[in-house]
């Protein structure tokens, strides 16, 4: 038994993070460990079955399928398996069977349990929720909910202009919310009583509801506390209602703000909303890498990150459309310009090419087309020279087929649905997420609806789509390691978009598909599905935390690439990345790769 235990204490000093014990707890955990031994074929454990505890292979290999039989991982020694479970409910959500005569090494639930709550190193190792990270107490890690006043002042709207005046003086603010029953409809403020009651000399007793600025522009609870200051600075108003489902929740003014600060991407924002020319645009967006840096170096989140450099893409596409107006004059008919892509899901980062789109009302004439061709070619190009360039598939409002009539647009969604031909999968992808960025959003509203309604209700497109977003696939070795590109200039690296972040957005934009929901953003997207119950509690959780790592790792990349005088690019080597790092790593590519098998095995696409 001696010799035993001498044995597996050897062995644990070359694993990680055993190797951090000291002597003497390494050794009590060396006696801990049960060895069993499997020959090849040997079921160790199946799906839905209690665990033993923690399993590590010493030698011989392990393949790990999930509930459709799909092998999702083939281990080595120094591989641990059976974690996910145990972070659950103690049961197994994979099966493994040894590949070979193996010899695996098996630690008593409690005793790993223990490890992971005293040892530091373990709970890092083991835990898979994002570390804890410092935060700045900024407005950008800050939920509009934290930041609003909770008690609004509202008044109806048939209150006089008097009363308004007088509770603002009462109350020490600078505005009144008009309200009938919580909801919102109307905002009116001190400079309203002064240039719409006073200037035109109007009596005391006139409604609010003449004087106040009707739906104003708001905000939901759950935005990001930049896109305050973001708005504000845009669109260079003072005040912010907070709106959910309609009813106000709250508001936010300039003054809640002189305690936060944003600088940097509020900086970029100001200096994009006030760019003359597209050139003073592309002067703003070649900050956005050094924004990228510091962002990851103050630890924000990756969700925070995507966000804040979008904020200023959107900034910069509303600038140039204005311009274009300026020069062309006003549009003959309503129209509204849409970003897909990165851009539209919200989820930029250092690398980005444009994907957009123009949705015209039906009104258009055969001769107004040459004023949105105008138009498009404006804003695409000026959007080149700030850095989005041009798409390669030219996925762009200058393209005659992308800027169209609703009504044309309601062709190609339909027809797209009712023959999902390779290309209307392709196709149908790009546009679901589509998202309005300036020009009348109402546009696209009930389009969007309406598709989604449509779209769900067609099982023969839903199954396609399925299929096409199994097409990417995590970049999972089946002996231990990843399967890395073979030659060329990103030999040896993995491409952390195609195969890492990609899957996850088809993923989720299906979950979108199949409960009709509107949400774009990937994060947002998988949440609202676990929400109506597209997926389980514990699929979308594993899901987003497998997204999350991948997507830090990512931006994480991109900023050492930014430090060291190169171009940012979507190419990880995992050689670059720790034990730990490249552990977790594999660990998520094989949540996404169990999720992609479960969505298809549902969904009779494989298997």
């Amino acid at each position: 038994m001696e010799t035993q235990i001498e044995t597996i204490l050897a062995f644990l000093e070359t694993v990680h993070p055993y190797d951090s014990l000291p002597q003497d707890e390494m050794a009590r955990v060396a006696a801990s460990f049960g060895r069993r031994e499997y020959f090849a074929g040997d079921e160790i454990y199946a799906a839905g079955e209690p665990l033993k505890g923690l399993y590590l292979i010493k030698r011989g290999s392990v393949e790990v399928t999930d509930r459709n039989g799909v092998t999702v991982s083939i281990l080595g020694p120094r591989n641990s398996f059976g974690e996910r479970g145990l972070l659950r409910d103690g049961l197994a959500v994979t099966t493994a069977t040894a590949v070979e005569p193996s010899v695996v090494l098996v630690l008593p639930e409690v005793c790993w349990r223990q490890l992971i709550a005293t040892v530091p190193a373990f709970e890092r190792f083991f835990s898979r929720n994002r570390s804890a990270e410092t935060r700045g107490n900024d407005l950008s890690t800050l939920k509009v909910a934290d930041l609003m006043a909770r008690a609004p002042v509202t008044l109806p709207p048939e209150a006089s202009v008097t009363e308004a005046a007088r509770l603002m003086r009462e109350r020490h603010v600078s505005s009144v919310a008009v309200t009938r029953d919580e909801l919102l409809l109307g905002l009116v403020t001190t400079r309203d009583l002064t240039e719409k009651v006073l200037a035109e000399e109007l009596p005391g007793a006139t409604p609010l509801s003449a004087v106040m600025t009707p739906d104003p522009l708001s905000l939901s609870p759950d935005a990001l506390g930049s896109d305050i200051l973001h708005t504000m600075l845009e669109r260079r108003i003072g005040h912010l209602p907070v709106v959910q489902d309609g009813r106000l929740k709250g508001m936010v003014t300039q003054t809640d703000l002189t305690r936060f600060q944003a600088v940097s991407s509020a900086q970029l924002v100001r200096d994009a909303a006030t760019g003359e020319t597209p050139e003073e645009m592309a002067a703003v967006t070649a900050r956005i890498p050094q924004l990228l840096v510091q962002l990851v170096a103050a630890n924000s989140a990756h969700e925070v990150v995507t966000r804040l450099i979008t904020d200023v893409a959107d900034t910069v596409t509303r600038r140039l459309l204005k311009l274009a107006e300026a020069q062309l004059g006003p549009p003959p008919v309503p129209y509204v310009w849409l970003a897909c892509g990165s851009q539209g899901r919200q989820e930029q980062t250092g690398v980005s090419d444009q994907d957009n789109c123009l949705i015209l009302d039906d009104a258009v004439t055969a001769d107004d087309m040459a004023y949105f061709r105008a138009l498009a070619r404006y804003v695409s190009d000026g959007l080149n020279l700030a850095g989005y360039v041009y798409c390669p598939g030219d996925m762009m409002a200058t393209a005659e087929r992308w800027c169209q009539p609703k009504a044309v647009w309601r062709r190609y969604f339909r027809g797209w649905i009712d023959t999902p031909s390779p290309e209307a999968q392709m196709l149908a992808s790009v546009m679901f997420d589509l998202r309005p960025i300036g020009g009348t959003v109402a546009l696209f509203r009930d389009l969007q609806e309406e598709t989604l309604h449509l779209a769900a209700k067609n099982s023969i497109f839903v199954a396609h789509m399925i299929s096409n977003s199994l097409k990417h696939q995590p970049p999972l070795g089946l002996l231990r390691g990843f399967a890395t590109i073979r030659s060329g200039e990103h030999k040896n690296h993995i491409d952390m978009k195609h195969n890492g972040v990609v899957p996850v957005t088809d993923i989720a934009r299906v979950y979108a598909l199949r409960g009709e929901l509107t949400e774009v953003n990937t994060r947002a997207r998988i949440e609202a599905a676990e929400a109506v119950g597209v997926v389980s509690v514990s699929g979308a959780r594993d899901l987003i935390e497998a997204y999350d790592l991948i997507a830090r790792l990512r931006l994480e990349n991109q900023a050492a690439l930014v430090k060291a005088g190169r171009k940012p690019d979507n190419f990880l080597a995992p050689s670059d990345l720790s034990d730990f790092e490249r552990s977790h790593l594999r660990d998520a590519f094989v949540v996404i790769r169990t999720m992609q098998s479960a969505l298809g095995q549902r969904s009779g696409v494989l298997g």
